[in-house]
């Protein structure tokens, strides 16, 4: 069943609510003024420095020079690149921190699905836009292969979850302003969601296929 990453996370406040709910993966979006969720770098990695070894730790950059992104990667497991990031340069990244990769991407249709799946990146994450906050047409992604493991992001929340999981059967759902209440991390919001997939989780355990 898919993963959970709870992205854009921003003060300590969030921190205790990841090593609390302990969803697989949380984000920090690092050094980008556009969002109202970035962090300097040494915030991002002094924050990520408290988070649980059990929870992988993403930092989200976004066109960002090469030099810094492999300063920052020291404190962090993975790196998401949200930005026009070449494959050379993604090649490169990975040869040099030997950490995975998520290469975001916003597809218009299944052709663009089908070309950003031949990407070097570890992981692809299909979204509808830097931290919009919707959903796109989860059809296009129907025959993604199942050896292309990839985040689903885009306007999910506790509503629209299901649905997503009934449609498609992602490596993980990656969320941030749907477990937002006021801008702010919603304890309960993630703790519910985390609950959700852990239950379908167990459910899909116990199948016995009949």
């Amino acid at each position: 069943m898919s993963k959970l990453k709870i992205c854009g996370l921003k003060t300590k406040a969030d921190v205790e609510i990841i090593n609390e709910t302990q969803p697989d993966y949380c984000g920090f979006i690092v050094d980008y003024p556009k969002s109202r969720r970035s962090l300097e770098p040494n915030e991002a990695c002094r924050l990520a420095a408290n988070v649980l070894e059990t929870v992988k730790k993403v930092a989200v950059f976004v066109d960002e020079p090469m030099e810094k992104v492999i300063k920052t990667m020291a404190s962090f497991d993975m790196a998401q690149l949200h930005g026009k990031e070449s494959e050379s340069y993604i090649e490169e990244l990975k040869r040099k921190t030997s950490k995975p990769v998520i290469k975001a991407v916003i597809p218009k249709d299944a052709t663009d699905v089908e070309y950003f799946c031949k990407t070097k990146a570890d992981y692809l994450l299909f979204d509808a836009g830097k931290g919009e906050g919707r959903a796109f047409d989860w059809e296009i992604l129907k025959n993604v292969r199942s050896s292309r493991k990839y985040f689903l992001a885009g306007g999910l929340n506790e509503e629209n979850i299901g649905s997503a999981l009934d449609t498609l059967d992602p490596y993980a759902i990656d969320i941030s302003s749907g477990v937002e209440s006021d801008g702010k991390k919603d304890y309960a919001k993630i703790k519910r969601i985390t609950e959700f997939l852990r239950n379908n989780q167990e459910r899909g355990n116990n199948d016995d296929g009949f």
